[in-house]
């Protein structure tokens, strides 16, 4: 048994679960397991110390005795982890109605030391479906259910599921296809070209992860990005995509083409990451030839000083700094002029009704004006339509991005793209000089 609580130990647990599912099966019903987490306890066990926490699992557990109440027991499996076991007939909604009680009993407040403790649980629940699968499935199966209830919000529970099943065995394989992938190079980038919104010039192109996959093709980030955060290996995606574009950068200069800028994404982790600066000098990267694109949320980490000094030391390499996204999220006057970037670039979300809505026209308007007054270029993307394009312009937009110009191609779609243009351009030129011969 725990010493701390009295409770059933994992130990327990495990000599005693097969016999209890076998036992409620032959009458006739089902074992059930609760999995159940404490939310927020290391917060509570790093401000006031492990004998409050200690309070806490105590407390924690005589709740949940009392809600159990002999239908079936408890056990501590971990620091903060307990399991519920107990049986079911087919109406599963009465573990449903065991899991808010238990919820919202855990919700209340808890003094200790004059200190008002709080903290929550989220719980997962598993039942055992009778077929010739051994019980210990139903630890690894509430434990699924607990980790969908944690990642929805927590102070909640789910219920096991075989979609839940079949999701997680997914996300391993997409996981170590992910790294492997990463060993073979097929993270490559995909470049939207970006055009002066005056002249339509190519100003510069954004370079945009995409994974070729060896069965599946190209492949966007909504399919790999996630699980690549969880991975933790978004980082060297996004270095592996600047030093591709470097190179296909030089490639496009050595063929005579003219394409000033190229523009990358840069997580919020890489901007935390103590060797940055130091593998961006060993790159020599050219003054004003790369750009990088960082989302709003930046701005919830302007008061960590080496995120900002980082972000000076981008700058002092030549590099230039943009605002992704701009509009959706956390940034203010305040943070633009304190980060002083060079773009800021219009979310999609907000220029592609512009056509339709005076009023999100005049919130575009109202940005562009901003920029503007701050020294700061413009970039919108979402230009889906000739129509967005001319509205734009006409609101003093400096730089155009969407499909109405152009989608996203590997580096040889883009150089067809660019000499295309060229010569449809010389033949436009040269139409009246040769009319003028005849």
């Amino acid at each position: 048994h725990d010493s701390l609580t009295g409770l059933p130990n994992r130990r327990y647990l495990d000599q005693v679960l097969e016999d209890y599912a076998a036992d409620a099966r032959r009458a006739g019903l089902y074992a059930a397991l609760l999995h159940i987490d404490l939310d927020r306890f290391k917060h509570i066990n790093d401000t006031l110390g492990h004998a409050a926490g200690d309070a806490m699992l105590v407390h924690a557990s005589t709740v949940l005795r009392s809600k159990v109440d002999g239908e079936g027991f408890v056990a501590r499996i971990g620091g903060d982890e307990f399991i519920v076991l107990c049986v079911v007939d087919d109406d599963i909604e009465q573990l449903a109605l065991l899991a808010d009680r238990v919820i919202s009993q855990m919700r209340e407040p808890v003094y200790y030391q004059g200190h008002r403790c709080r903290f929550g649980v989220s719980v997962g629940i598993a039942v055992d479906n009778g077929k010739d699968v051994e019980a210990k499935h139903l630890l690894v199966n509430a434990d699924i259910a607990l980790y969908r209830a944690k990642s929805r919000g927590r102070n909640r529970y789910e219920f096991f599921t075989e979609a839940m099943q079949s999701e997680i065995v997914d996300t391993k394989r997409i996981a170590d296809e992910i790294l492997g992938g990463l060993e073979r190079n097929e993270f490559i980038p995909f470049y939207q070209p970006q055009f002066d919104a005056k002249t339509l010039e190519i100003v510069g192109v954004e370079a945009l992860a995409r994974w070729r996959h060896p069965e599946k093709g190209i492949l966007a980030p909504d399919v790999f990005l996630r699980i690549a955060e969880e991975l933790n290996v978004v980082s060297i995606i996004d270095r592996n995509i600047l030093e591709q574009s470097l190179l296909d950068l030089e490639g496009w200069t050595a063929a005579n083409l003219h394409i000033p800028r190229v523009s990358v994404n840069v997580s919020a982790r890489r901007l935390q990451d103590e060797e940055l600066i130091k593998s961006l000098r060993e790159l020599n990267i050219k003054k004003g030839t790369v750009s990088f694109e960082l989302v709003e949320s930046i701005f919830l980490d302007e008061n960590d000083d080496f995120v900002t000094w980082n972000l000076e030391q981008i700058k002092e390499l030549g590099i230039d700094v943009e605002i992704d996204d701009f509009g959706t999220g956390y940034a203010s006057i305040v943070s633009l002029l304190k980060l002083q970037p060079r773009r800021l670039k219009i979310d999609r979300q907000l220029v592609i009704p512009i056509v339709k809505s005076p009023q999100r026209r005049q919130v575009v308007s109202s940005i562009i004006e901003i920029g503007k007054s701050l020294g700061i270029e413009v970039v919108a993307e979402g230009v889906e339509t000739m129509e967005h394009a001319q509205t734009l312009k006409t609101l003093g937009c400096d730089i155009l991005q969407g499909h109405a110009f152009g989608h996203a191609l590997d580096a040889d779609g883009l150089k067809a793209f660019v000499r295309s243009r060229r010569l449809r351009t010389e033949r436009v030129l040269d139409e009246p000089l040769r009319l003028g011969r005849v």
